[in-house]
């Protein structure tokens, strides 16, 4: 949190005036998951934000649907009075935003979906979750992925477009996303590349903004923009200005994990 502070002090954001788009991850990525959910949550609709597969994760927990990771930092919002509001709040984000030529995911989407498609999709996971069954949805998402078919159903369908919203890096050439693989783009598997490299991707009608690659780095290209610099692991957390593409960024404050 205190990094975010420094970055909104950079940028000078102004609630009543200015609008954020968050790549997601609220949580989990810091000490102070707690402040971060309840500065979101207050910025109303001055913020959109994607969900991450770390505030999946936290969805999870709250459900009795995922167990304790070793560098789990829920414990306080899962204790918090005002949690389950909290919960409601996250569990309402959306896995897919566009708005004019641009649109925001947490990790990757598959090259064959139109912007069209993908918005299609993430909006049947977003009325699971947002749903009375979300704790139901959530026990299925566990397990690897299966390879994409728009005849999937069930389990099988929320694990396979979770893999490409949540959790994508690199594809094979197949389209099937790579799912153990998290460093750099110059040390991935042979026959896997970039989600955002695969050729002729239907999505390039827009620009694409998400985070979730730390060892990607900050990444721009004519249709992409990889915002993830690793402030937890104790580099950079960092800003863009979309309508010009300024880069703004802060060193990290926080301890990096795992120190």
């Amino acid at each position: 949190m205190s990094s975010l502070e420094r970055l909104l002090g950079l940028i000078d954001f102004q609630p009543t005036r200015d609008e954020v788009w968050l790549v997601g991850d609220l949580v989990n990525r810091g000490p102070r998951s707690l402040d971060v959910l309840r500065w979101a949550n207050k910025l109303g609709d001055r913020a959109t934000c994607v969900l991450g597969n770390h505030d999946v994760h936290l969805l999870a927990r709250a459900a009795g649907a995922a167990d304790v990771k070793p560098r789990d930092t829920l414990d306080e919002i899962l204790a918090a009075p005002d949690c389950d509001r909290l919960i409601d709040w996250l569990r309402a984000r959306p896995i897919f935003h566009a708005d004019g030529e641009r649109a925001l995911v947490h990790a990757g989407l598959h090259p064959r979906w139109t912007i069209a498609e993908a918005r299609a999709l993430a909006a049947e996971l977003e009325a699971q979750l947002r749903g009375p069954s979300w704790r139901s949805l959530l026990g299925q998402l566990r397990g690897r992925p299966p390879r994409w078919d728009a005849r999937l159903g069930g389990g099988d369908r929320w694990r396979a477009l979770t893999a490409y919203f949540l959790r994508a890096r690199c594809l094979r050439d197949d389209g099937r996303v790579e799912p153990d693989y998290d460093g750099p783009p110059d040390g991935a598997p042979p026959g896997t590349r970039p989600w955002f490299a695969m050729p002729d991707p239907a999505w390039h009608t827009h620009t694409i903004v998400f985070g979730h690659w730390a060892a990607l780095g900050l990444s721009i290209g004519a249709h992409h923009v990889g915002l993830d610099t690793g402030c937890v692991w104790g580099r950079s957390l960092t800003a863009i200005r979309l309508d010009d593409r300024s880069v703004f960024q802060v060193k990290a404050v926080e301890k990096p994990a795992g120190d």
